[in-house]
């Protein structure tokens, strides 16, 4: 509960539940992870159900209960290993620790009537009559969002994406040495289930999340990444013996990814604790590169043969893996990151070498930040050009030549990436 309550205050889904973690044995710890990220997801679904059993509205209700009941509805509903009775009497107890026996009272009327309701389709508004009541509540998306979604893709497109943002992410490691199917059969040998992904990049899916860290020891020097951020170095083809510069590192996977040429690494992020991150991912994988703490906008490196700009944007690609952004994300963040993205781009292009590349990138699905930052900055530096990558199939190429990479059309992250390269 504790978790869910920081997470509705603003604090990130996954810093508070780490902290969280540490006092529990593996097994809570696996249940507490699927009860707080489920509950962060389907938050918008849960009130759906909970609404029609508070006649006056949940709003009304004290946060804490508001959210133990969310919690004791998503066991009701989704936690199969959870009998009914059992999440029933579980969950009045906490409200009765929490907030005392008239809440708990009202809590037990609550959840035996949505426990008789289910949460059947019927329950929800219609995809076709009503496509934005539909994909909120039954989606679990901000209606904002679905909206803006609606003016881009069919409706069917935007339940898909739902979808796959509700469900929980696959957990992927890139090997940096090892060929796929060299990694697939070291961890076979450890017993450890996995399969190779395959289209154009070297990830490896593990059956089982809880084991990642093993995997990693038994692969070898390797890094977890989705292959839609590995698809984003791919599509990059940064040619070796080149200077490489990434100007926002953090925690590292991009520039560790391109490490296996004859490369000079350069890593450079806002503060001293990503920076860490960088370099505790590059002492584990045995990689040698150069880390500076210094502001995107202000490069710290001169001259380089190749920009990499991940840019901070709002990640609507990712909502899988960080089911909390959804809530946390207001429609102004999107033209104010936009507008920080514009700066960030001009800045790393002033240190690219002509002849050189500058690799712009995000993990957003947003046009603002995405398609129209590149035009952008296109239009006013022409000393630039786009020069699409042959490196990654079509299927993830738009018709212009960026990387375009959708959960809903391709099962990994979103990414988008644009190749630009500096003609004088």
């Amino acid at each position: 509960m504790q978790v869910r309550l920081e997470a509705q205050r603003g604090r990130r889904l996954d810093r508070a539940f780490a902290e969280a973690a540490r006092r529990l044995e593996a097994r809570e710890r696996a249940f507490a992870h699927e009860l707080s990220h489920g509950v962060t997801r389907l938050r918008g679904r849960l009130d759906h159900l909970l609404a029609p059993h508070v006649h006056r509205g949940l709003d009304s209700v004290e946060p804490t209960l508001l959210e133990i009941l969310r919690l004791g509805t998503y066991q009701l509903l989704y936690m199969d290993r959870v009998p009914g009775y059992a999440a029933v009497s579980e969950t009045v107890d906490q409200v009765r620790a929490a907030v005392g026996d008239k809440p708990a009272g009202f809590a037990n009327a609550v959840l035996r009537k949505v426990l008789s309701a289910g949460d059947d389709i019927g329950l929800f508004p219609d995809l076709g009559g009503d496509p934005v009541g539909h994909l909120a509540a039954w989606g679990s998306h901000p209606e904002w969002l679905v909206k803006r979604w609606l003016e881009r893709w069919e409706a069917d497109d935007v339940r898909r994406l739902v979808e796959v943002n509700n469900r929980r992410p696959d957990v992927f490691v890139l090997p940096l040495e090892l060929s796929p199917k060299e990694a697939l059969q070291r961890l076979g040998e450890s017993e450890i289930g996995a399969s190779v992904v395959g289209h154009a990049t070297d990830c490896v899916r593990l059956e089982d999340a809880g084991r990642v860290g093993e995997a990693l020891s038994v692969v070898g020097p390797a890094i977890v990444q989705d292959p839609a951020a590995n698809l984003v170095t791919r599509y990059a083809d940064v040619p070796p013996g080149t200077i490489v510069a990434d100007l926002c590192a953090a925690p590292g996977g991009k520039i560790l990814a391109m490490s296996g040429g004859p490369k000079t690494l350069l890593a450079s992020d806002r503060s001293e604790s990503r920076i860490e991150m960088v370099k505790e991912n590059a002492r584990r994988t045995g990689r040698r590169l150069v880390p500076v703490v210094a502001d995107a906008l202000h490069p710290p490196f001169r001259a380089v043969d190749a920009v990499l700009l991940d840019v901070p944007c709002s990640g609507t690609g990712t909502l899988s893996r960080h089911p909390d952004a959804r809530w946390r994300l207001r429609p102004s963040t999107i033209g104010e990151l936009a507008a920080l993205q514009r700066r960030m781009l001009v800045a790393g292009a002033d240190i690219v070498t002509q002849g050189g590349l500058l690799v712009y990138s995000t993990c957003t699905l947003e046009s603002e930040e995405n398609e129209s930052v590149v035009d952008a900055f296109l239009a006013e530096r022409t000393d630039f050009r786009l020069e699409p990558s042959g490196a990654v199939p079509s299927a993830y190429v738009d018709s212009h030549g960026r990387l375009a990479v959708t959960p809903h059309d391709h099962g990994f992250d979103g990414a988008f990436a644009a190749r630009l390269r500096r003609v004088a």
